[in-house]
């Protein structure tokens, strides 16, 4: 969908002059607000700036004073991905064969 902003002429000339495209920084607002309130996911803020993964994602939050949405379920997630890939890996040491081929 496209949609259309009118800014104050001033501002605009401003990002301009910074070498920054007006509508760009616009798109980067609405994310960062977006993802900031939780109308926005991660997923959706790569979709709409064109990052091709997340730690761009990440990156671009950072740079801009935004904390990751990482809660205590995310962390049992990822410490029982942890626990499954240290088992596999453990597994590949005993038997002399590669973990992941």
């Amino acid at each position: 969908m496209e949609i259309t902003l009118k800014i104050p002429d001033e501002l605009a000339r401003e990002a301009a002059s910074q070498g920054w495209d007006p509508a760009r920084v616009a798109l980067e607002a609405v994310a960062l607000e977006g993802y900031r309130t939780e109308r926005l996911s991660e997923s959706a803020v790569r979709q709409m700036l064109g990052f091709d993964s997340r730690i761009e994602v990440h990156a671009f939050l950072k740079q801009h004073g935004v904390f990751l949405h990482y809660d205590v379920a995310d962390l049992e997630q990822d410490h029982a991905t942890a626990e499954k890939l240290r088992g596999k890996f453990q597994d590949a040491r005993a038997s002399g064969k590669p973990p992941f081929g």
